[in-house]
């Protein structure tokens, strides 16, 4: 089995080899879905509660699947992994779940656009593969800071939303370009776990970043659009997001 270096103890476990599709049974992670499923059911109803266990999916996908694991060995994957939780887990969760409001949509945006940049940062990365602990602030911490900022998109008058989405469009990307034309590989944990897998440190980096840059972004342009759309059409004369939705 291909581990890298010795010192990266990632919570997905040890760079698998092609062929070792993985998964992640551990069950404290599957008893939290478990509840969070059976939640679900209880105390929501009819397409909140498709959406609310459509997140869980989501997350499963994440935390469960070979995936998991693939992100050990990848950073591409990783990044596959952190766009499913910030722009299609979030947004799920965001819809299904009462939080407080606390402070703006503008705040929020820059939140979630600085909580992903930093974790990002190669120390803070690297130091999220070397603990668990500190994987898991991570995740929670990407988790949180975009329900928040999805949350404070519904609330929001549909031109705040649509500016604010492509604004978080354009750091997504950004981020994204910045990995794609580094010269050199940045991520210490996958200097070893590539090769097998037929991409260079850099190859695999590249990848991400243009993950980031397109598809994710996208995502966030294609929100911004339908909110757009709904807000300027003849049958639907709404001010607010969520009244849109």
């Amino acid at each position: 089995m291909n581990t890298g270096a010795p010192f990266w103890s990632p919570y997905c476990g040890p760079a698998p080899d092609p062929g070792e599709w993985r998964w992640n049974f551990d069950p404290v992670l599957l008893g939290l879905f478990v509840l969070a499923a059976g939640w679900m059911i209880w105390r929501k109803r009819g397409r909140e509660r498709g959406i609310g266990l459509l997140a869980l999916v989501v997350l499963a996908i994440g935390f469960v699947s070979p995936l998991c694991a693939l992100s050990s060995a990848l950073f591409a994957a990783r990044t596959v992994h952190h766009v499913l939780l910030v722009a299609v887990a979030a947004p799920l969760i965001a819809w299904v779940l009462p939080f407080p409001r606390v402070g703006s949509l503008a705040v929020a945006t820059a939140v979630q656009a600085a909580v992903f940049w930093a974790w990002h940062a190669p120390s803070a990365y690297t130091a999220a593969l070397s603990n668990d602990l500190v994987y898991w602030i991570m995740q929670a911490s990407l988790l949180a800071s975009s329900v928040w900022f999805w949350m404070e998109v519904r609330r929001a008058p549909a031109p705040a939303a649509v500016a604010h989405l492509l604004i978080a469009m354009v750091a997504m990307g950004l981020l994204g370009a910045l990995l794609t034309f580094a010269e050199q590989p940045l991520y210490a944990p996958h200097l070893l776990t590539t090769q097998a897998w037929g991409f260079t440190p850099l190859a695999d980096q590249q990848a991400a970043g243009l993950i980031m840059w397109a598809p994710a972004a996208a995502i966030y342009l294609a929100a911004a659009l339908l909110v757009l759309g709904r807000w300027i059409g003849p049958d639907r004369p709404v001010v607010r997001v969520d009244q849109a939705t």
